[in-house]
């Protein structure tokens, strides 16, 4: 070979090994299909929009063709006429919006490697398109309606019917063979996180008897506490939610019955003493949304004295430091009768300044994933699950742990 040939063979590499690293990168990544829940509409289950809920599933092979892992999506809520409205415009609204292919990765990962626990069961992930984290069953109607626009001379129709789509998605996958699983586990990240809390021991009631059903929240133990200023930005912001979208009388009946406030099930320390159904609990005790939007909403602080802090946490001062160890031992107190005595339970809270751990790679399970005691988190939620250690992880205090993935 003369020098001209390998000059331009050296050339052809330079200029086509990029794509060659992204193209086997894209080859590896798992892409699932979503299917339209076509018999929704005889539940009256429709996204804001009116659009037909969807779910993507990707089937299980050998051991696992039994099993089923169900994960709600998240994404947020909307608890006025007009965050909806605007909603019901975006993918968190509407199945029109919505990408059609979904990366699998994390809890839902097809990779013995990568996901060792659950990577051939039946993986399903439930699109998020109502606001209210699969739980309002309501509707919004004024003047005529097209459906075709969702807007005509000033009229809307907005249907809050989490709750419907839920059922619909479950009867949808029964007789795929979620009827007959032997193994599930409900999972759900943030607004989804919240919703495994919500349908738990729901999920557990369509399924067989001898089935082994557990549920896992990753970043959805949203707490009822006052921000900064010393008010209940979250409580309030919950309460027109479940107004609106009509949630209440879908809450845990036990709890609703037992509080002066029934609301306040929505909660998932309100709720959690009185779900039957084994659960673990995954969160950072900084959880970044929690930080932005419940201990530090924008209406707390109108200076902006946390906007450093809130983008940094190295650039926080020590009474910004100690607001935030604060909110951390509030949620361990919260959580402490279920680390006690839960003898099914499992949790592993960690320090970092993160939210959402499971759907994740790099965080659920890498060669550099966060750890606990050593202990990443897939590891922690497999034995759990499987029974095979005792698995109630609790992380020292920021900033001892060095394995974490900060998002700030």
């Amino acid at each position: 070979m003369n020098v001209n040939s390998v000059i331009l063979l050296k050339l052809v590499l330079l200029i086509c090994w990029p794509w060659l690293v992204y193209s086997k990168g894209e080859q590896s990544r798992l892409l699932v299909n979503m299917t339209l829940v076509h018999n929704a509409s005889t539940l009256g289950a429709y996204c804001l929009d009116g659009s037909l809920p969807a779910y993507h599933l990707h089937r299980g092979f050998g051991a696992g063709t039994s099993n089923w892992l169900l994960q709600f999506e998240g994404g947020g809520w909307c608890n006025d006429i007009k965050s909806c409205l605007d909603r019901s415009k975006t993918r968190r609204g509407s199945t029109r919006y919505m990408n059609k292919w979904e990366v699998f990765s994390g809890i839902l990962s097809n990779n013995a490697s990568l996901n060792p626990d659950f990577y051939n069961w039946n993986r399903v992930k439930l699109r998020y398109c109502d606001g209210a984290s699969f739980a309002g069953d309501s509707k919004f109607y004024n003047g005529t309606y097209s459906r075709s626009s969702g807007e005509r001379n000033g009229s809307t129709l907005l249907y809050f019917r989490g709750q419907r789509i839920w059922q619909a998605i479950i009867l949808d996958l029964l007789p795929k063979g979620l009827g007959r699983a032997k193994k599930a586990l409900l999972s759900g990240c943030s607004a989804g996180g919240l919703a495994t809390f919500l349908h738990c021991d729901n999920f557990t009631s369509y399924l067989p008897k001898n089935a082994s059903v557990k549920c896992l929240s990753d970043a959805g133990f949203f707490l009822d506490e006052r921000d900064i200023s010393l008010n209940h930005t979250i409580r309030s912001f919950y309460e027109d939610l479940i107004s609106l979208q009509g949630v209440e009388p879908n809450l845990n009946q036990n709890c609703t019955s037992t509080l002066y406030y029934p609301h306040l099930c929505f909660f998932p320390q309100y709720a959690l003493p009185y779900i039957r159904t084994p659960f673990f609990i995954l969160n950072s005790a900084y959880d970044v949304y929690q930080f932005h939007h419940i201990l530090v909403p924008p209406s707390s602080d109108p200076q902006r004295h946390w906007y450093h802090c809130e983008l940094n946490v190295a650039a926080c001062n020590p009474s910004q430091l100690n607001i935030l160890q604060g909110f951390r031992k509030d949620m361990l107190e919260a959580l402490r009768v279920f680390y006690e005595y839960s003898r099914r339970g499992g949790m592993y809270i960690n320090s970092c300044f993160t939210h959402c751990q499971s759907e994740t790679q790099d965080t659920w399970f890498a060669v550099d994933s966060p750890r606990i005691n050593n202990k990443t988190i897939a590891e922690a939620v497999g034995d759990w699950y499987f029974s095979r250690n005792v698995s109630k992880e609790i992380d020292c205090a920021y900033p001892c742990d060095t394995t974490c993935h900060n998002m700030i």
